[in-house]
């Protein structure tokens, strides 16, 4: 399954090991279509369905065990629910979104990428 990640699974990131498994492939940068909003909750990001914001991120081709490893990270579907988002190239992709109780409070990041706070 492939897998949109926007925040520290990404290469060069904290968690990043968990997708240098030998069992992931990076596919490429990407970009969500607008619709969403990106918050900073301290040593990672969190998005939200709401707001007028696109996302950047990459994607990943990853295995069941790997998806394992980072639904628990994640803490999904507690924390993080996995679901199926837009990017700007029409691709349905899943991907790690919060609910926005979560984020009362954190500051927005309003380019998108959290590499760029």
């Amino acid at each position: 399954m492939k897998i949109f990640v926007y925040g520290s699974l990404m290469r060069g990131e904290g968690n990043h090991f968990l997708l240098n498994d030998g069992l992931s492939t990076y596919i490429g940068p990407a970009i969500t279509k607008r619709g969403f909003t990106l918050y900073d909750l301290g040593g990672f990001p969190g998005v939200v369905e709401e707001g007028n914001n696109a996302i950047m991120g990459e994607i990943y081709e990853i295995s069941s065990l790997t998806l394992s490893r980072l639904d628990q990270l994640e803490g999904h579907p507690q924390f993080y629910r996995r679901k199926y988002i837009e990017l700007q190239s029409e691709i349905q992709i899943e991907a790690y979104v919060l609910d926005l109780h979560f984020v009362q409070g954190c500051p927005i990041i309003k380019s998108g990428d959290w590499r760029i706070k």
